[in-house]
């Protein structure tokens, strides 16, 4: 397959940055506003994304991806409780897009993205938690699937800020859970 012409690919880039932005801001924004915010006509978004939920799910496993790529970084710069902690933030901030997703989320073709982003999220996590463990920060033997679904919350807080500040003290509480009984607050 030939790759993609130069201005093509910028063209891609463009309509999923101004994608994931009208739809953190409005999850009812149409595909001509985005093509038009994007500065390009709705043809060179079609051709790209053919339907709205093509889009919808090349965002979610761009964002899924970027998260998953974050976690040596921020192991790198935070001590590994921390450093879950932030990446579970940085997760909790993509539910702001992900409440933009919406029905897109329930399809068939939505169901293998999430499928095939399972095992790399649930990877993420187990790094950060040998980390945390390593450390000392959290009780050995956890799962990281059973952390994966004890974090579930995220997906169910609403969007905004009062959304993100809901997730971050719940955040605490199952953080507290996961540090060793003696440790524990």
């Amino acid at each position: 397959m030939t790759p993609p012409r130069s201005d093509a690919q910028r063209n891609r880039e463009r309509i999923l940055e101004v994608a994931y932005e009208a739809l953190a801001a409005d999850p009812g924004t149409s595909l001509n506003a985005i093509a038009k915010s994007a500065g390009v006509g709705p043809g060179t978004l079609y051709r790209h994304f053919p339907t709205r939920e093509d889009l919808i799910l090349t965002l979610y496993r761009q964002e899924v991806q970027a998260l998953v790529g974050e976690v040596p970084a921020i192991l790198a710069v935070h001590e590994p409780l921390d450093a879950l902690r932030v990446w579970f933030r940085r997760l909790a901030e993509y539910v702001r897009v992900k409440h933009g997703l919406g029905e897109a989320l329930h399809t068939v073709a939505a169901q293998a993205a999430i499928n095939e982003t399972y095992a790399p999220v649930t990877a993420a996590v187990g790094r950060l938690l040998a980390a945390a463990q390593g450390a000392g920060e959290v009780r050995p033997g956890l799962d990281p699937a059973d952390v994966l679904l004890a974090m579930g919350f995220l997906w169910r807080v609403p969007p905004g800020e009062a959304g993100l500040q809901q997730a971050d003290r719940i955040l605490e509480l199952v953080i507290d859970g996961l540090r060793p009984p003696a440790a524990r607050r």
